[in-house]
């Protein structure tokens, strides 16, 4: 009786807040990509959006592609979709919530090193975690695996060290 309580008890202990949003966010995600792929054969990957949104004010030609151009009007919107419904979560349904002791340097550091990650794996966590993964793309598979040993990794030294915020 007792060992099958125990996973119980660990699995409440990753989820504090209960399953539910974290099911509901992932089911919404999937769903997401799903419909953008289906309806326009592209890749939902937020740093591919970026990319083409960044033809409004760049003429550097990697921002510039055909692709990119063409389709630029809709990945703004979701490009603005991601940055207000955020907002939106922070401010208005939990204001006050969003809050942090780590310096903006590090902050700063941490957001410059996920953006030359991001060129160095060709895309994000979430074109490669959800869409991917999802098409069971060896690339995606393997960077996926890197992300998360490496982050494990980086935990780990980190609290080794006694490093914090």
């Amino acid at each position: 009786m007792m060992e099958s309580i125990i996973p119980l008890l660990a699995v409440g202990e990753l989820f504090p807040r209960g399953i539910t949003p974290y099911l509901l966010g992932g089911l919404l995600v999937g769903l997401g990509a799903a419909i953008i792929y289906l309806a326009t054969g592209i890749i939902a990957g937020a740093s591919t959006f970026l990319e083409s949104t960044l033809s409004y004010v760049s003429d550097v030609p990697r921002f510039n592609r055909f692709k990119y151009v063409q389709s630029r009007g809709w990945r703004l919107v979701f490009t603005a979709g991601i940055i207000s419904g955020a907002a939106i979560w922070g401010l208005v349904l939990h204001p006050g919530i969003w809050t942090t002791d780590v310096q903006w340097w590090r902050l700063l550091g941490g957001g410059f090193l996920v953006g030359v990650g991001t060129r160095l794996g060709k895309g994000c966590t979430s074109g490669h975690g959800v869409c991917g993964v999802g098409s069971l793309s060896n690339t995606s598979l393997v960077n996926v695996a890197t992300f998360l040993v490496v982050a494990i990794g980086t935990a780990q030294l980190v609290q080794a060290l006694g490093v914090s915020p």
